[in-house]
């Protein structure tokens, strides 16, 4: 069996030119090598193999059965050599069949996985989407990007990379609709201090709202601690707890809770989520794609996305 030892890339793209021209001047044509080196590059090859490779019959030349056996694979192996070295050369979603990775917050996947997957599903039929959780607190995030295709996170944290926002909101108070302290639909200061409240990620990360509450001196007495924004509602419903939820999930959440937004005397909290990359991934032709993906479903959420 033939090893591989003195033999070099350049001799495979030989050999993919001499099997598929089945002619040694074709070939160097093809190959951008002189008829010589061709014919020299023949030669090294049927000694590789032992075996002719190419059969003179009358005028023209036919490939031997090994030859034969050797076209498919041969241009196989170069393909994926092309592929390794440029991997981002060309991304045809309405062919494609990547599979993305992205991380994203239980608020940002409740406001933008029906639209998100949509969009995807008309462009690309093919192509896959895994999503998961984004990493807690004291995860190297870089590395985390690294092993993604792109993360949907709100801005403010100092995620390293590149980041491009794909729609903004704004903090609600929302309580249940019976709570007493709710009169004409408005909740003073005192009633903010006095009413317990649901935490949404305890003291680890602070939102826009906390924020805005601890300007106004209030340091929310809090009850109730959950992971994440999407359980905060359904925490809230039945109870006197008080929360601030971002509109665009509050509007997402069943009538069924019965809850109501009250009116504060406080500025309303404003957030941004908006899709982090790692550096490496900024020239990749299907991620730019993903990415013109968010900013046409961002357009359909009726906030407009420069181009990032």
């Amino acid at each position: 069996m033939p090893g591989t030892r003195g033999v070099d890339f350049n001799l495979l793209v030989a050999l993919r030119a001499l099997l598929q021209e089945r002619n040694v001047t074709r070939a160097g044509a093809a190959a951008s090598m002189s008829q010589p080196a061709m014919s020299a590059a023949l030669a090294r090859l049927r000694v590789h193999y032992g075996d002719e490779l190419l059969v003179r019959t009358g005028r023209t030349y036919e490939l031997t059965p090994l030859a034969e056996e050797l076209l498919p694979q041969v241009a196989a192996a170069l393909d994926a050599v092309g592929v390794a070295l440029d991997p981002w050369a060309s991304f045809d979603p309405a062919t494609s069949t990547r599979r993305f990775t992205v991380s994203g917050s239980d608020y940002a996947l409740a406001v933008l996985l029906e639209p998100l997957l949509a969009t995807v599903h008309a462009q690309a039929p093919g192509v896959t989407v895994d999503f998961d959780p984004i990493p807690m607190p004291g995860v190297d995030m870089l590395a985390h990007l690294l092993r993604r295709d792109l993360m949907l996170a709100a801005l403010g944290y100092d995620i390293p990379g590149r980041r491009q926002v794909v729609f903004t909101d704004r903090f609600v108070c929302v309580v249940a609709a019976d709570n007493p302290r709710l009169r004409d639909g408005r909740l003073t200061l005192e009633d903010l201090a006095a009413l317990p409240h649901v935490a949404s990620f305890g003291d680890r990360t602070p939102t826009a709202a906390d924020a805005v509450l601890a300007e106004a001196g209030i340091t929310p007495r809090v009850e109730v601690a959950v992971e994440g924004l999407l359980a905060v509602p359904f925490t809230v419903a039945g109870t006197d707890l008080c929360a601030f939820v971002p509109e665009r999930l509050l509007a997402r959440c069943p009538p069924s809770l019965r809850l109501a937004v009250a009116e504060v005397p406080l500025e309303d909290p404003e957030l941004a989520e908006a899709a982090h990359w790692h550096p490496s991934r900024h020239g990749d032709p299907s991620v730019t794609w993903l990415r013109d993906v968010l900013r046409e479903v961002s357009e359909s959420l009726g906030h407009r996305v420069a181009a990032g």
